[in-house]
């Protein structure tokens, strides 16, 4: 009888895990309360529609290749690098941009026509898997294949520490990936007991605040700001110059000193005179 119960109960606690491990796929993501009730966060899901109804359909996504398919399939747009990881040079191409400064990978992201990028951000609800901590494999599969452009010590800190708060590297604080995840969060406050760009997935306090972006415009963030989406602008018709404008000189309008008198009658030379004649017949 024991044995029988053992059984039922082995057979209900594997029921159990199929049930969340296996039929929960990873598009939807849910969360339990304290409480016990379940919260259910459709961001990718709604992303992807987003990308579907609101760009064109010749449109270029770039992102990391973890959300090649989910893109391409449910978002029925290109993009750069998918799941099919044979070409490394594609995936480095895209480690490099989201390494570099945003200038530089600016120049990367024109040079292989993209027109979106998409980032995973979990600091806004504590979700471990987004590109923040996957961020140092693109760094290390970028210098695999560009070792003159991006060095992985230099994302550390002097002591060997990988922080996003005020003590990270300046590359790291600078580089595309932090700026696209980061950017308006230092002014989000999520609660009382930390202070606003308080990053709930490290635990810390982000170390830059005051994120700029001159070549992309944010198009899209999810709800719970897990999918954030960015618009690369196009190139200005104009470029900037920095050099000071010729100087026109222009001519000086003359103006006569010379005033004349009103009370002074004109005259007329060679005044012709008129003779009071006859008639011809």
């Amino acid at each position: 009888m024991f044995m029988l119960m053992l059984l039922a109960l082995f057979a209900v606690h594997c029921t159990w895990v199929t049930g969340n491990a296996y039929s929960s796929p990873s598009i939807v993501l849910a969360t339990h309360n304290q409480d016990g009730s379940r919260n259910i966060l459709d961001d990718f899901r709604e992303a992807y529609y987003w990308l579907r109804q609101n760009t064109h359909p010749n449109a270029r996504v770039m992102s990391w290749w973890d959300y090649g398919y989910q893109i391409a399939g449910m978002a029925n747009r290109t993009t750069l690098v998918d799941n099919n990881t044979w070409n490394n040079s594609h995936i480095a191409m895209v480690g490099m941009a989201m390494s570099s400064p945003e200038e530089e990978a600016y120049e990367i992201m024109r040079s292989l026509n993209v027109d979106y990028v998409l980032v995973i951000f979990g600091g806004f609800i504590g979700y471990s898997g987004d590109d923040i901590n996957k961020f140092l494999w693109m760094v290390r599969i970028a210098e695999g294949e560009h070792p003159h452009r991006i060095k992985e010590s230099n994302y550390f800190t002097p002591q060997g520490e990988f922080r996003v708060d005020s003590g990270g590297s300046q590359t790291l604080l600078n580089c595309l990936m932090y700026k696209l995840c980061y950017y308006r969060f230092g002014e989000v406050q999520l609660d009382f007991h930390h202070p606003s760009g308080y990053d709930r997935t490290r635990g810390v306090e982000i170390g830059n605040k005051n994120v700029r972006l001159n070549r992309l415009d944010e198009a899209y963030t999810s709800e719970h700001w897990l999918v954030r989406i960015y618009k690369v602008k196009d190139l200005e018709n104009r470029e900037e110059t920095h050099k000071p404008l010729r100087a026109i000189k222009r001519k000086r309008k003359y103006y006569s000193t010379k005033t004349p008198s009103l009370r002074k009658k004109g005259t007329i030379r060679n005044k012709v005179s008129i003779k009071k004649g006859s008639k011809p017949k």
